[in-house]
Formats: C-alpha cells, sequence, structure tokens
C-alpha cells in the first residue's frame, strides 16, 4: 500500500491558497441531493457539521452524549493559539508553523502544519463574531498570553474555560442548522462499525444507547470527529466516556492507525491520590505562565513533607530547586510538554517528590503575587504599600485570570493554592496518533475522512499547548468544507446509498453477534476491572518512558488480558435495551487491541521524540535521541486480525523549509 499524502506543490506559504482555489467544487443545486455523517459534536465534529450544513448539504450528525454541548472539548481550559501578533512581539505565521513543526519534534507533515497556521487567524474572528467571550485587555482589544514551547505571546483564552466557550460557539451555528432542516442530529447514538460499498466509506452501523436498537445510517461520505485514544491508559485528563471505538472499527474496515505510540503526557494535573481514581484532573498550562515549578534540593527536606512534618512553606527559596529554569534557561517554565513532564518524572524518581507517594512537584505562585501586586500598588498610588499589601493585590489579579482554576484545585485537594503552593505530577492528557489522512484530511479509505484529534496530521510527536482547540476548529470550519469537495464532487450522479444494501446488512450483523458474545460470556470480572488493569500495563510499559523489554512484556501481558477479557468479562442486561456496561465493554474490548498496536509501535520506533521517549536513545544530558537517518517518517498501522501481528506502512516526512536539528529549549 503506497500512502500518497497528496500534498499540493509549490511555494509552502502559497499552497493552501492556491490550493483551495482550484479544488472540485460541488454546486449548491447538487450539495442539496448529498448525503453526509459526521460522527463526534466536539469542536472538529460540530464545526463540521454547522459548516457543512450551512453549504447546502444533507448532514446527519452523531453523539453519544444527551446533547452535542457535552462533549469532551468542553474541558479545554488554557486557550487556543493564533498567529494574529497582536502583542506586536515578532509572531507570525512561519513562526507559529515553526513552532509547532519543533514542538513535534520534527515529526509532522510540513504542508498540514502551514495550513492550520494559517487558519489560526480566521478562528478567532470566526469565535468573536458567534460571541465567543475572549479575555481582553482594559482597552477592549483581544488579550493574549504565552503557552509552553514558544516565546511569543499568541494564546486567545476566556479565563480557564476556553474550550466550553468555544464549544458552544459551535453549538450555537449546529443549533442554527438543525432548526433549519439541514443537520439532522442523533443525541445517544454511538458508532460501532463503518460500512463500505465498493471500496467506499457509505454509511454505519449506530446504537439507540437508550433502546439498544441498531440502526443503519447511509450517506455518500463519513466524517470522524471522535477525539484521541488516551482512556486506553485507564487514568487520564479525559472524561470517561472518551474511546477509540469509531475510529478503531474504522482500522477494522481498512483504515490505517498512524503514530499510535505518540501520546502526550501533561505536565500540570493533580496527582493520583489512590487506587480508587478513575480518572485525573488537569490543571491548565496556561498556569505555567505565572506559576514557578520546583522541588526541595535536599532529599531531607522532600522527605519531611512527605511524611508530613514540613511543608511548603517551611522550605526556604535557598533550599528550592527550580529544576526547568535550571535546566532550560531560555524557556524557564514554558517548556514544551513533553520536556517538562520527563524533568517532573526525573526529579521525582530521585527522590524528591512532595506528596506521599513521591508523585508530585510544586507549582507556586508567590513570586507572582508579589509581582503583579507591587504593580497593581504602583497603579493605584499605594507608594509604600505593605507586604501583606501587595500579595493581597498580587492574588486579586491572579484570581482575575484563573480564578475558575484555583477554586477547582481547592474544591478537589482541600488546599488553599494562594497560599499553599499547587501539587502537580503528568498525567496521559492527548494522543497525537490517530487515523491516517492525507492532505484533504481522507484516509486511505475513500470518503472517510478524519479530523481533529482524531487524525495525525498535525503535531507530530508532541503538542504545543492550546493547539488542540486550533486544529479541531480549523479542520471543521476552514479545511473539511473545501477538501470533501474533492470526493463529492464525483459523487453528484450517485443517488442516494441504500440502507437495505446487503454491506449494511453484513456489517449490522457483525456487530450484533459481537454484543451478543459479550453478553453471554457471564464470566465473573466487571469491565472496569479489564480496563483498569490494561491501564496499568499501558503506564507502566508505555507511559513516559518505555524500553525495549518493557514494551515486548506489555505486548504479551496485553494479549493474555485480552484473551481473559472474552472468556470471563461479565456483562450485565441485554444488547436491547438501555446498558452502559455493554457500552463500556465494547469500548474497552477496542482498547485492548489498540493497546497492543500501541506497544507495537513504540517498540519498532527505535528512537526518543516528543512524548515517545525510548531509555536506549537519550543524550548524556537524558533529553531525547531522534535517529532522523531511520525514522523520519509516519508509521501507518494496518490491523490484519485478532492474533496476527499488524503490518507497517510508512509515509516519509520531507522537510524543505525546516531544518532538521536537535531541539533545545535552553
Amino acid at each position: 500500500m503506497k500512502l500518497e499524502s497528496k500534498e499540493p506543490k509549490g511555494e509552502l506559504a502559497e499552497k493552501w491558497t492556491n490550493y483551495r482555489s482550484t479544488l472540485d467544487l460541488v454546486a449548491p443545486n447538487n450539495k442539496r441531493r448529498i448525503e453526509v455523517i459526521v460522527v463526534g459534536t466536539g469542536l472538529a465534529g460540530a464545526s463540521a457539521a454547522a459548516t457543512l450544513g450551512e453549504l447546502g448539504y444533507n448532514v446527519k450528525c452523531f453523539t453519544f452524549h444527551d446533547s452535542p454541548r457535552r462533549a469532551h472539548s468542553i474541558a479545554a481550559q488554557g486557550g487556543i493559539n493564533a498567529a494574529k501578533n497582536y502583542q506586536n512581539d515578532g509572531d507570525s505565521v512561519y513562526r507559529l508553523f515553526y513552532d509547532t513543526i519543533k514542538g513535534g519534534d520534527y515529526r509532522s507533515r510540513e504542508s498540514n502544519v502551514h495550513r492550520l497556521a494559517e487558519a489560526s487567524r480566521n478562528i478567532i474572528d470566526q469565535a468573536v463574531a458567534q460571541g465567543v467571550p475572549f479575555a481582553r485587555e482594559y482597552g477592549g482589544l483581544l488579550a493574549n498570553r504565552s503557552f509552553g514551547g514558544v516565546q511569543v505571546s499568541r494564546t486567545f483564552y476566556a479565563r480557564g474555560q476556553t474550550g466550553q466557550q468555544l464549544l458552544l460557539g459551535a453549538y450555537q451555528s449546529l443549533s442554527r442548522q438543525i432548526s433549519l432542516g439541514n443537520v439532522t442530529m442523533y443525541n445517544r447514538h454511538e458508532m460501532l462499525d463503518l460500512v463500505k460499498i465498493d471500496g467506499k466509506a457509505r454509511g454505519i452501523i449506530a446504537r439507540n444507547l437508550l433502546t439498544g436498537e441498531l440502526e443503519r445510517h447511509a450517506a455518500h461520505c463519513v466524517v470522524l470527529g471522535t477525539g484521541g485514544y488516551g482512556n486506553v491508559f485507564y487514568l487520564s485528563t479525559n472524561a470517561m466516556g472518551s474511546n477509540v471505538t469509531a475510529a478503531w472499527r474504522a482500522v477494522h474496515r481498512g483504515a490505517l492507525m498512524a503514530n499510535p505510540c505518540y501520546t502526550q503526557i501533561h505536565p500540570t494535573c493533580i496527582p493520583q491520590s489512590g487506587d480508587y481514581q478513575s480518572k485525573l484532573t488537569l490543571m491548565s498550562e496556561s498556569l505555567r505562565n505565572d506559576g514557578r515549578v520546583w522541588v526541595p534540593k535536599n532529599l531531607e527536606d522532600a522527605k519531611a513533607i512527605r511524611e508530613g512534618r514540613k511543608t511548603a512553606l517551611d522550605i526556604p527559596e535557598q533550599d528550592r530547586d527550580y529544576y526547568l529554569e535550571r535546566r532550560y534557561p531560555a524557556f524557564g517554565n514554558l517548556v514544551p510538554r513533553d520536556v517538562a513532564s520527563r524533568a517532573a518524572k526525573i526529579e521525582c524518581d530521585k527522590g524528591h517528590g512532595v506528596v506521599k507517594t513521591g508523585k508530585a512537584v510544586y507549582l507556586d505562585f508567590a513570586a507572582a503575587f508579589e509581582r503583579y501586586g507591587e504593580s497593581e500598588a504602583l497603579s493605584k498610588g499605594l507608594k509604600n504599600a505593605s507586604k501583606e499589601k501587595i500579595i493581597e493585590l498580587g492574588r486579586g489579579v491572579i484570581k482575575a485570570k484563573y480564578g475558575n482554576l484555583f477554586q477547582m484545585y481547592e474544591k478537589i485537594t482541600g488546599e488553599d493554592p494562594y497560599i499553599m503552593p499547587m501539587k502537580i505530577y503528568p498525567a496521559v492528557h492527548y494522543t497525537m496518533g490517530g487515523l491516517w489522512v492525507d492532505y484533504n484530511l481522507e484516509t486511505n479509505v475513500p470518503g472517510l475522512f478524519a479530523l481533529g484529534e482524531a487524525n495525525f496530521s498535525d503535531h507530530g510527536a508532541n503538542r504545543l499547548g492550546a493547539s488542540a482547540l486550533m486544529q479541531g476548529l480549523a479542520d471543521g470550519y476552514f479545511v473539511i468544507p473545501y477538501t470533501i469537495g474533492q470526493f463529492l464532487s464525483n459523487e453528484i450522479r450517485t443517488p442516494k446509498i441504500d440502507p437495505n444494501d446487503p454491506a449494511f446488512a453484513e456489517a449490522e450483523k457483525a456487530v450484533d453477534e459481537r454484543l451478543s458474545k459479550m453478553v453471554n460470556i457471564k464470566g465473573n470480572q466487571s469491565v472496569e476491572s479489564f480496563h483498569r488493569r490494561l491501564g496499568k500495563i499501558m503506564w507502566e510499559y508505555c507511559g513516559m518512558a518505555r524500553n525495549a523489554e518493557g514494551l515486548k512484556k506489555a505486548r504479551k501481558m496485553i494479549r493474555e488480558l485480552r484473551d481473559e477479557f472474552w472468556s470471563d468479562v461479565f456483562i450485565p442486561g441485554s444488547t436491547d435495551e438501555f446498558n452502559p456496561e455493554l457500552e463500556k465493554a465494547a469500548r474497552v474490548a477496542d482498547f485492548l487491541e489498540l493497546g497492543e498496536v500501541f506497544a507495537v509501535d513504540a517498540l519498532q520506533r527505535e528512537e526518543s521524540c516528543g512524548g515517545h521517549f525510548r531509555e536506549e536513545y537519550q543524550t548524556p544530558e537524558g533529553e531525547a535521541l531522534r535517529r532522523d537517518d531511520e525514522f523520519a517518517y509516519v508509521s501507518a498501522w494496518e490491523w490484519k486480525g485478532f492474533n496476527e501481528d499488524p503490518v507497517l506502512h510508512k509515509e516519509e516526512l520531507e522537510f524543505e523549509n525546516v531544518e532538521l536539528k536537535t531541539r533545545s529549549y535552553k
């Protein structure tokens, strides 16, 4: 199988503009005869469904939530990047493109990334027009802050609720199209299979989660905006319902899964407090703008803190190790997520952790309170303000910027972060891998498109903070409405796809048999117990650091766990009713297959890059050691069967506009 990226020729900065102007089009009268299925209603899915409906296509949109606005995009906190250069600090489309390529450790496709940087500017205008309440400066101009991996301020935000506000904006647009009849909304429906006719994606099999009924839905093409697969680790910052099923069912139908081992570990999460937890909570990366990360220099101090004999306030300044500022002076606390996460792990592995488990570091805002307080005091004419007054004023500034995040932290931990430094530790957050797509965002299955986190295309081996919202909305609002025409322009003579076609009957039968087989196992172990055990294997051997021995062991353990699942899982109830446990079981079964391919991909990629850190490949300073001569390619895996080895297909990456070099944030 030859993977063709279908990148247009020409100068990088002109590729998208020229390509967009020469794409095949579907005339308005023909759009009315074409049906499109969109699965997922996060930022990518909702924006795509709304825009395609606005263009005149007949759109069927699916979500397993009770409302489209419940999609996990709503949980994003810190912001969305855009190359507006409002701060006049040197930003540009090219700099955003370069930061993204470099942040991804040179493992992404240049043309897709540059298009993303170009589209970023339009996203902000679109969101403002929808009424998204971005933060503003005193004079009314949109405010910006900085995020990890960059040296400019390009992140637009709405306090710590940016994802929520952007999703509500997309939801408004979607709701308008629903009310006009251009989009038919299917809430509480989950895609369980992809239907292909003559090699093309022509529909899906969905399960009505309220009744258990299997339904056939046909269309001229299918668009997946179904998010990532971080919950393969069980503990993650993703919502508990987030899963890989839609994408993985497409893999079973021939789509390729690209770079599954590229998983992002976010450095600023609330540490795990016990095995009873099913989810971890993210504290926005935006906090690293004003918080300083540190651990005690002395092992005795760290031990005393873990045992409750000391607190962070008992450690004098000279006995604190601000290790990110020490190791990476040029970027300090704003190094990329993969770098910050590994640095935290190194310090905790050395014994400097500050919670009972030893797995946490401090994120301290004391210096920011003083800095902002002094500025506020001057602006208010308080020339001789006391230190207490300065800190009070500074806390007010921080509250205005991050108040809801501080409140959330206190509710979860019981500690006041205005007094005690936050405790943070890395956790699984985002997956850079996903379905392989070409420049048109079309998979290797004709007529099947993947947007946002569901595809692999833009972030390489590590995503920069505030770029997930950017990609989801760029794909949905500004890319797929153009590129989908390349496929649909050849379908205007194709009549409505008939859901009674034998391909639909075959797919529905396969889904029914699979669900029935699960329910009838009548074993002794809960679905949750299998998911938790899989997560522990993944975190232990496929987490922040990996090695060949561990990855081989992980694959063997996952296979054994999968066999055990299919012989001893217990699922109450039946298939033809409301059955949340059956929903969960089908998703865990897919994770048990994906987990193996994940381990195979990580084992095959004998280098370290971004979020993929192989212990055998590191510099003397402990940084990632890439091997560009052998691994400058996308790994796209073809699923061959339950106990077969997946087959690797490669897309060689070409770098014509940036120089391949070792990342340095020092």
